[in-house]
């Protein structure tokens, strides 16, 4: 076996986008940086994620919104072309092939070593190569984890020989099954829910839980995209939990599903999407002095608080602070950004929306689902503002009552929910459920980030007619609320 030995500044493991993100700030504040990746340079989001699942949705939220469309309704009645979305979404997933992120690593001078990386001890990774030679690397300042997550599955007998869809079966996908099992609630069960009824499957949604679909936003969204899925002929169900699992002839047949409530169902593929549970069971956390296979906490600077001396980061999906690929990019910029200062001696600008802060962290978290409808949400819910004893004043409006979504789709129907805190009187939270949605999210964004006071947002002039006009209604209702002497 080959066993060679390098040292950097900055030892990155993962090359995800958070992963990426983190060598090249590192990189770009003038330390030596080295990224190692056991699979393709770009991670889940370019090939198995947020590409491809977005690829798979463009099409069918396109025909949606065209059949809203007098003088569209007749091109757009027959099916969607499977086999063309599915080479588009090989297209945009780049084939499953590198090459591009390679060629972007070298124009930013950072090195890659290809092969398992693990901790072995402070400051030191070992990288088991395909070629079975091994690389030792030692980092000067600092090791940064982004090893993302994994599917976790649920506890039942006999799942793996199912052969149960993960996210990744189904973004690349190759073929339609005539029945198709999800279960779960959330936003790749909502999605891949989404595409495969449009693409001809009698889709079955199972949801554990009776509070609805993507019980972390606001419930009308959930409420809404289920109708939705109904009325395009998907069975959802809630308050059901798979209680087991069998696949008939062995490993070609269908999967016949039992559910807790003595009812069972056919499919002939089954999706787990149940959530994620983080890529650290195999890194080697327990020569650190860290439990493996949990999730890594970290301080408002990404350093893992229980690793002494401060050099191990985590950026990403791993920390658990906002499972998105933008949040982990954000992650990544903060805290190259503060490994560079860091290494440099420099104090850090950590107060609230500074440089070296993770203030959107837990104050603007965009998200949007790409479902049909959009849903679109940044900063706080309602839920989330009486949790933490927030008082805040809650606007909703009908999205149908704005011009600009009546250009938009026949029959348009959405709605809006904006958050304003009742003290400051800025903006803390907003969600938007509609076709067209996701284009009003970072200006909501930008809103809640700059904390932008609402006397201010009546200078804020919406072009008419477009559905960010939304915004002016919005304003226009609080202003007229609190004339009549109403609370929010």
């Amino acid at each position: 076996m080959d066993d060679t030995s390098r040292a950097y500044d900055v030892v990155v493991l993962g090359a995800g986008p958070a992963g990426e993100n983190l060598a090249e700030r590192t990189r770009a504040a003038g330390l030596t940086t080295v990224i190692v990746e056991n699979e393709l340079l770009g991670g889940e989001c370019s090939f198995w994620a947020c590409e491809p699942s977005k690829a798979l949705l463009r099409p069918v939220v396109a025909r949606a919104d065209a059949r809203r469309v007098p003088g569209l309704r007749r091109a757009v009645e027959g099916p969607l072309d499977v086999p063309a979305v599915f080479a588009y979404r090989d297209k945009m997933s780049a084939y499953w092939k590198d090459d591009d992120q390679v060629d972007w690593l070298d124009s930013v001078s950072v090195d890659l070593v290809r092969g398992y990386g693990r901790l072995d001890g402070p400051r030191h990774v070992v990288v088991d190569t395909p070629d079975g030679g091994r690389v030792r690397l030692t980092a000067r300042h600092a090791v940064g984890v982004a090893t993302g997550t994994v599917t976790a599955f649920p506890d039942l007998p006999g799942l793996e020989q199912v052969r149960p869809w993960t996210n990744r079966d189904a973004t690349a996908a190759q073929h339609v099954p005539d029945r198709l099992v999800v279960v779960g609630g959330g936003v790749v069960a909502v999605e891949m829910a989404t595409a495969f009824q449009a693409f001809g499957s009698r889709v079955t949604l199972l949801v554990r839980g009776e509070k609805g679909l993507l019980n972390r936003m606001e419930p009308f969204a959930g409420e809404m995209v289920a109708d939705a899925l109904r009325a395009a002929g998907a069975d959802v169900r809630f308050g059901v939990s798979v209680s087991a699992v069998a696949r008939e002839d062995g490993s070609d047949g269908p999967v016949h599903v039992t559910l807790d409530d003595g009812s069972s169902l056919v499919g002939d593929e089954i999706l787990f999407a149940t959530g994620r549970a983080p890529h650290t069971a195999d890194i080697g956390l327990d020569t650190v002095g860290l439990s493996p296979g949990g999730w890594l906490t970290v301080d408002d600077s990404y350093r893992v608080t229980d690793v002494a001396d401060g050099w191990l980061y985590a950026v990403g999906d791993v920390n658990h602070r906002a499972l998105m690929t933008h949040q982990g990019k954000y992650q990544a910029r903060i805290a190259g950004a503060v490994i560079g200062a860091r290494a440099k001696g420099e104090p850090l600008d950590d107060g609230p929306w500074g440089r070296h802060a993770s203030t959107a962290d837990s104050a603007a978290v965009p998200q949007v689902v790409f479902s049909e409808p959009e849903v679109t949400s940044v900063g706080l819910t309602t839920q989330e503002a009486e949790r933490t004893g927030r008082r805040v004043d809650v606007v909703d409006y009908d999205l149908s009552w704005i011009a600009g979504a009546l250009q938009y789709a026949e029959g348009y129907r959405g709605r809006a929910r904006v958050l304003i805190d009742a003290e400051r009187g800025t903006v803390v939270g907003a969600t938007f459920v509609g076709p067209g949605t996701q284009e009003l999210l970072y200006s909501a964004t930008v809103v809640v980030a700059g904390e932008t006071p609402v006397e201010r947002l009546w200078h804020a002039v919406p072009a008419f007619p477009t559905i960010s006009e939304v915004w002016l209604r919005v304003l226009e209702t609080y202003r007229d609320r609190g004339a009549r002497g109403q609370d929010g």
